[in-house]
């Protein structure tokens, strides 16, 4: 879509063509087009000249302190990109919110193919294998760096990672508005009782490591950018590993989940297999314990809680933000299915 008129745009698409125009020269030729989906940052596909570029914005209105820190996912790919971890060619950071209203950066577009699905089934069931197992090698290979290395050393608090985030999720669930649910309660007592001894491996924790936010090679299944590094922070690299794995753990009416899937006739492959692949590429991991799939769920529940709060409060950005509070109570039930163990094996 042209710069004329964009719906549901909070800034003027003029503004932002002259800032281009001054940075990188005037071009005859801007495009602009917002991309649907997500919970929080607008997202729009930039084109300036030959440039094709995605451009991250905080959204407007009031925010609560820390919240939509594209900043910080700014600082992120600028850090990785030269260690070749897979994220986009990030181009330039605008922290002034007078010219689109907010904080905003861009970041070189990358082709390649989203998967929202987690069963894949836009694939032949001989290429899902190897795109699961793509995205474990993705997730090793971004773990297998050292964030003082890359001038991270200070993008969050080192150490007591789980201790610290069992307090922080547990504390937004108690502040929530929300109904009861028994459930969670439970869990957030079963966690901190169930922590795990502290084996002080500091790694940069992407917080929201899935299928959807990765982008494939057009045709070879190889991840080429990881997406939305929004909740990103220094952390347990088990906290990414064990969020990665709660499709096992859910059906496919449970945020896509493949939980009673034929797994098998599908060609996806086993949650300890997907396990194993990641292991093969962070040989210094501890094991992956049901601890760490129970707080992925915990605080996925959390977040659900949080996006219907948004939503009956009428500040949620997704249209489908009502519909996912449900999601808490079955999220935080999966989980104990895992602490007591009855949840299903692979």
């Amino acid at each position: 879509m042209s710069a004329g008129t964009l719906p549901n745009m909070d800034f003027k698409p003029g503004a932002l063509r002259g800032f281009l125009d001054a940075r990188f020269g005037k071009s005859g030729h801007f495009e602009i087009e917002k991309i649907s989906g997500g919970q929080s940052n607008p997202t729009y596909f930039v084109t300036h000249g030959d440039r094709r570029m995605v451009l991250r914005k905080k959204p407007a209105g009031p925010i609560l302190p820390g919240a939509h820190a594209i900043e910080r996912e700014y600082r992120v790919i600028s850090a990785l990109y030269p260690a070749d971890v897979p994220v986009p060619r990030p181009v330039l950071l605008h922290e002034d919110p007078e010219l689109l209203g907010t904080p905003f950066y861009l970041m070189e577009r990358v082709e390649g193919r989203v998967f929202e699905d987690c069963a894949l089934p836009e694939l032949a069931p001989e290429e899902r294998r190897d795109i699961w197992m793509a995205l474990a090698d993705a997730m090793a290979l971004m773990h297998s760096v050292r964030p003082e290395d890359v001038g991270l050393g200070d993008y969050g608090k080192p150490g007591n990672y789980f201790e610290r985030q069992i307090g922080r999720w547990t504390k937004q669930w108690r502040q929530s508005e929300s109904d009861p649910i028994p459930a969670l309660d439970k869990l957030a007592e079963w966690l901190p009782a169930n922590l795990p001894e502290d084996d002080g491996m500091v790694r940069l924790a992407h917080g929201d490591f899935r299928m959807g936010n990765m982008l494939f090679h057009p045709t070879e299944p190889r991840v080429v950018a990881i997406l939305d590094w929004e909740l990103s922070t220094l952390g347990h690299p088990l906290a990414d590993l064990g969020f990665c794995v709660v499709p096992w753990h859910s059906t496919p009416d449970e945020y896509g989940g493949i939980l009673g899937r034929d797994q098998g006739a599908l060609g996806i492959p086993c949650e300890s297999e997907f396990v194993t692949r990641y292991m093969e590429g962070a040989p210094d991991s501890a094991p992956l314990l049901p601890f760490h799939k129970a707080f992925a769920l915990f605080r996925f529940a959390v977040i659900f809680v949080g996006i219907a709060d948004r939503a009956r409060a009428g500040s949620a950005v997704a249209e489908n933000a009502a519909d996912v509070g449900p999601l808490a109570e079955r999220f935080a039930e999966r989980a104990l299915e895992i602490v007591e163990g009855r949840a299903h094996a692979c």
